[in-house]
């Protein structure tokens, strides 16, 4: 491929994705800030953190769930945090004997207690499996915290905080989640560690 061509690509990427991760910010502040205080509140009273995904958003909420366990900046101690995605032989089991739209919600009615937060990251923010765990989740009186594009009409109203990245491309939205992640993790770890 041609180099002027490659770099007009590269300067094509990474201009969009920075202009997406601040418009993500400039629209979504207080519901990173809520984000970030539900699950501070979540942790600090015992509870725990589920996190569910697809695909690449399966990957962010890995990513978000290690840095909660292990750590993001500070030395302190670990927090509970469980990535609804780890568990092949749970989530094969459940997507070959019941369906793939209940691979998310039998875990968490297997794993979750009404003082615990459920994190849903999804681009679309139409993926059955995901709609299905939010729907279970609030009906155990657990909160959610959602992670979606623009569209977000169906994962919306089952959710208490949405973080809707001002895009409809998959590649720009997943990088604004991955910042967006790190921001509520870093947010978290000073809340309660100072």
């Amino acid at each position: 491929m041609d180099a002027g061509l490659v770099d007009g690509l590269l300067e094509a990427a990474f201009t969009v994705s920075a202009d997406v991760i601040r418009r993500t910010l400039t629209v979504n502040r207080e519901q990173i800030r809520q984000a970030a205080d539900v699950i501070s509140r979540t942790l600090a009273d015992g509870g725990k953190v589920l996190v569910c995904g697809n695909g690449g958003s399966a990957a962010d909420a890995q990513h978000f769930v290690a840095e909660l366990v292990g750590r993001f900046l500070l030395d302190r101690r670990a927090l509970p945090a469980i990535a609804l995605t780890t568990n092949p032989s749970v989530v094969t089991a459940l997507g070959n004997d019941i369906g793939f739209d209940q691979v998310f919600v039998r875990q968490v009615e297997a794993l979750a207690r009404p003082a615990d937060v459920l994190m849903c990251i999804s681009t679309s923010g139409a993926s059955a499996n995901v709609l299905a765990a939010a729907r279970r989740a609030r009906d155990l009186g657990l909160m959610v915290v959602s992670l979606t594009g623009a569209h977000a009409a169906e994962l919306s109203p089952l959710s208490n905080v949405v973080i809707a990245v001002p895009s409809s491309e998959t590649p720009r939205i997943q990088e604004a989640h991955a910042v967006t992640g790190h921001a509520i993790c870093q947010v978290v770890e000073l809340t309660l560690f100072g």
